[in-house]
């Protein structure tokens, strides 16, 4: 009871995640009388990073930084308005399909929507959208982030479980396709109410030359997914081939990038990178000690007698995850609820840990964009200029399209594993 009184008001008073989880321990080490588990705790916060998988999330974040920098961004932008920038409402489904496009780049629902915040909201209120609405539809398109691979939730969910992280990255190719054929059909039925500006029909030759332009562009992604799922690569390895393609294409073909945004870019990487890894380092801490209490097994035993049913079991958890999803931070919860479910899942219920994994995330995501703590709708709220209460009406189709493919991967498990199967 003390540990649990302890947990809740360090993060109720605001107290960053990574030093709860790591106070926590502490706490109930104390109050256990274990103290003899002080010993076993730093080579327990050096075990939550002594893992390979882990490096790829400070080279996915330099892919990030690199590609912002060199131009890249913008050609995506461009390559996407090729295809759909003619339809009525076409620079939201130009904000649409280029999200999806980054989703295969950053990894990252936060960063994602403060690059792209950055660039479409501004053009999309001068092009004579709402401000609220504009930035809505780039908030939503960041959700595709952690879904679409590489995706550091999978990345750190991977390390977890245990699994092999280039198939979790597999695992969540049709989930994001989905998502971003409902976000497009979102915007379509509200283009019925709403009269959305037409964007006019780029020439042959400007078309071309943005299809062209943004080639070089392209090459990312695929050097990320084609290097994993072609067996050429791990991630880390699809990781470091990227960041080095980002800086060739920036530096070489569009010739944008300099050697001077190298120490900016370093430092940037440093504290964003450190500020995800010490938290896993944290959580590995908070993990050992939940285990160590047998807590899931106790709360197996629990959840089989509520239900035998994989269905209900996946039912009740999207109900769980969607409340801790609102409160806590998408890293974080992760960190907490893996360790503690999916072997109750997997063992209990004979639940594949990637349609586990990709469910788990998937909640997790919509968790960033709803209060309370929502901080990918902070995000965008700060970018745009926007109150985030503004937001809420116009994103709120958006967070019930997630809502419908997050039970229909619910309920079709088959939609996650059969890349997996091929």
């Amino acid at each position: 009871m003390i540990v649990s009184i302890g947990f809740t008001v360090l993060l109720l008073a605001g107290v960053p995640i990574a030093l709860v989880l790591a106070m926590t321990a502490m706490i109930y080490i104390v109050v256990s009388g274990n103290t003899i588990l002080f010993q076993s705790m730093p080579q327990q916060l050096y075990g939550g990073l002594e893992k390979y998988g882990l490096l790829a999330i400070p080279l996915f974040m330099l892919v990030g930084e690199l590609m912002n920098e060199g131009g890249i961004t913008r050609r995506l932008i461009a390559f996407a308005g090729v295809f759909v920038g003619s339809l009525r409402g076409g620079l939201a489904y130009i904000n649409l399909v280029a999200n999806l496009l980054m989703a295969a780049i950053i990894g990252s629902a936060n960063a994602q929507i403060a690059v792209m915040g950055h660039v479409m909201v501004p053009e999309m209120v001068r092009r004579g959208y709402n401000r609220e609405f504009a930035t809505a539809v780039t908030a939503a398109g960041g959700l595709m982030s952690p879904i679409i691979p590489p995706s550091m939730l999978f990345v750190i969910y991977g390390v977890l479980a245990q699994i092999s992280i280039g198939d979790m990255f597999l695992a969540g190719i049709i989930p994001g396709i989905l998502m971003g054929i409902a976000f497009i059909s979102v915007v379509a039925i509200m283009g019925f109410f709403y009269a959305y500006p037409r964007e006019e029909r780029k020439s042959r030759r400007a078309a071309l030359s943005d299809i062209l332009g943004a080639l070089p562009s392209l090459t990312i992604p695929v050097v990320i997914i084609g290097g994993i799922a072609g067996g050429i690569a791990t991630p880390t390895e699809s990781a470091a081939l990227a960041a080095v393609a980002a800086l060739a294409v920036g530096a070489i073909f569009h010739r944008e990038f300099h050697i001077s945004h190298v120490p900016q870019i370093l430092i940037r990487l440093v504290t964003n990178s450190s500020m995800v890894l010490f938290l896993v380092a944290a959580a590995n801490v908070f993990g050992w000690i939940i285990v160590y209490e047998r807590i899931p097994q106790m709360l197996a035993v629990t959840m089989q007698q509520m239900t035998s049913d994989p269905f209900v079991f996946m039912l009740m958890l999207n109900l769980l995850l969607l409340g801790v999803g609102m409160i806590i931070d998408g890293i974080a919860a992760l960190i907490l609820i893996v360790p503690i479910l999916l072997p109750i899942a997997t063992s209990s219920y004979g639940i594949s840990p990637f349609h586990f994994g990709v469910v788990v995330c998937l909640n997790l995501v919509i968790g960033l964009l709803t209060p309370p703590v929502g901080t990918a709708l902070f995000v965008a709220a700060n970018v745009s200029g926007c109150k985030p209460t503004a937001i809420m009406k116009p994103l709120t189709p958006f967070l019930l399209a997630s809502l419908l493919i997050l039970m229909l991967i619910t309920w079709e498990p088959r939609l996650v594993t059969v890349i997996l199967s091929q």
